[in-house]
């Protein structure tokens, strides 16, 4: 049986009551978890740990909070207020869970589903998008690491092109997968607003709905976008339903062209700023 799970962010209480809803069996059923897997909540060291226990019957996205740990944990960014880190940051296995960490994927095919954390722009398919996310975990996984934390920051260049190279291609990629919300038809990234779907900027549209994307017909799942709450469509599923906000924790099996939901609800670990 194959699930998909929203983002966790470090509520892994949340996590385990959602594993025995399921009754999850790593013999029997696999879980991808859709990015954000740490911070703000209260137990990001015991959610790595207990997604890492799932070995081969879990699969991890990597969302922006994710990237930011790794930021910070190479001196690239200064924690932020919010931030629930220091028991990774502080714990002594810290390089096997940075290293467990930079294994993850960006993008990932499963069940027939494209997934991501965030979203897509319209000028790629999904087989663009594969590659795109392969080049990036080639270089997280790699001795470039430092020089690619140090460029992924910054809401520039706004438009994918082909011509795009180094830090500039690797600063779009990144933001496209696991930031994008909202973008102009043609393709052109709003990163600013972090509003639900009906109030997007001028000119602007959330990225599932430009109707020239090239990903559409293919079905895709995404988290990161809170204030959108779960969107349930036949080859659409918004799983990012506020957990740490003391929403609910979503999973949605999807093997065999099934449709079921299960949802936890979840004690709230933030207040929305």
């Amino acid at each position: 049986m194959d699930y998909l799970v929203g983002d966790l962010q470090g509520c892994c209480d949340a996590l385990d009551r959602l594993l025995a809803e399921i009754g999850f069996s790593p013999s029997r059923d696999h879980l991808v978890a859709m990015g954000d897997l740490v911070n703000r909540g209260p137990q990001s060291l015991d959610t790595l740990k207990r997604l890492r226990d799932l070995g081969d019957a879990a699969t991890c996205l990597l969302g922006n909070h994710d990237l930011h740990l790794l930021a910070v944990a190479h001196g690239v960014r200064k924690p932020r207020r919010d931030d629930t880190l220091d028991d990774i940051l502080d714990s002594k296995k810290r390089e096997q869970w940075l290293d467990w960490l930079r294994q993850r994927r960006l993008a990932h095919r499963h069940a027939g589903w494209l997934l991501v954390h965030a979203g897509v722009v319209p000028q790629w398919d999904a087989t663009t998008t594969l590659a795109l996310a392969a080049e990036i975990e080639a270089l997280l996984r790699g001795p470039d690491l430092p020089k690619l934390l140090q460029g992924m920051y910054g809401n520039e260049p706004d438009r994918w092109s082909d011509t795009l190279q180094g830090p500039q291609r690797w600063r779009f990629v990144i933001n496209v997968l696991t930031r994008i919300r909202f973008c102009t038809p043609e393709g052109r990234l709003e990163l600013k607003a972090k509003e639900s779907a009906d109030a997007a900027p001028p000119g602007t549209l959330p990225w599932f709905d430009i109707a020239e994307r090239k990903t559409r017909g293919t079905p895709m799942a995404f988290g990161h976008w809170s204030t959108l709450g779960l969107i349930n469509r036949p080859d659409l599923l918004a799983l990012d339903t506020g957990c740490v906000w003391g929403g609910a924790l979503s999973a949605v099996r999807v093997d065999g062209g099934r449709r079921e939901l299960i949802q936890v609800p979840c004690a709230q670990a933030q207040q929305p700023a």
